[in-house]
């Protein structure tokens, strides 16, 4: 992302306000993202990083390991990115071909369908909880082993059981605590991990053709 002179001054108000903290460079790259796009300071005690999570999603990003998403929002939302630096193919659940199942939403589905044709793709969950019970039932029966896992959904029944299944599944991922997220969430921690990747493996956005 170009950052621009209000984007350093906020950067800045967000530093100031949030101060000491506990959170690598690379994590405190992604939680600043994460408040500059909501501006709710509440996200520096809910987001959470397993262990080598933004060091296997860099990876994956430098692979052109495909990405899936829950809903276009999130397509959208970090599209233009993808598309500047490693160009990886993005796919949205609600876009996949496959015949409705009695009972299950498009998302659940869709998720489905596209995580059993790409098992070890980057999967992008920002708003829709049943796509996110629909992986993590995937990755528990052990049909799909994620290079990387975002998920974000915000709820009020079993969102925090939910994520805390994501946290039991050992898989590489970023998620929210509790009831808090949103697919706005989902694309900041995104783009934001796009970025520090195209530091580590990339080039110049300028130089590509």
């Amino acid at each position: 992302m170009e950052w621009h002179v209000t984007d350093a001054q906020s950067l800045r108000v967000i530093d100031n306000e949030i101060g000491d903290h506990g959170f690598s460079p690379a994590e405190y790259e992604i939680v600043r993202r994460v408040i500059y796009a909501t501006a709710d300071f509440d996200y520096v005690a809910h987001v959470r990083f397993s262990d080598q999570a933004l060091q296997s999603g860099a990876a994956a990003l430098a692979a052109r390991t495909t990405i899936v998403v829950d809903v276009p929002m999130v397509q959208v939302g970090i599209t233009p990115a993808i598309q500047a630096t490693f160009a990886n193919p993005v796919y949205c659940s609600m876009d996949a071909l496959t015949r409705p199942q009695k009972g299950r939403s498009q998302a659940a589905w869709g998720i489905e369908t596209l995580a059993l044709r790409y098992p070890e793709a980057i999967f992008v969950v920002g708003d829709s909880e049943v796509a996110l019970a629909t992986l993590v039932d995937l990755i528990e029966t052990q049909k799909v082993r994620p290079a990387l896992v975002v998920g974000t959904p915000a709820g009020f029944l079993d969102t925090a059981v939910l994520k805390d299944r994501l946290q039991d599944t050992m898989i590489p991922h970023v998620r929210i605590d509790g009831r808090k997220g949103s697919a706005v969430v989902a694309a900041a921690i995104v783009n934001g991990l796009v970025d520090l990747a195209w530091q580590a493996y990339g080039q110049d956005p300028k130089s590509v053709n």
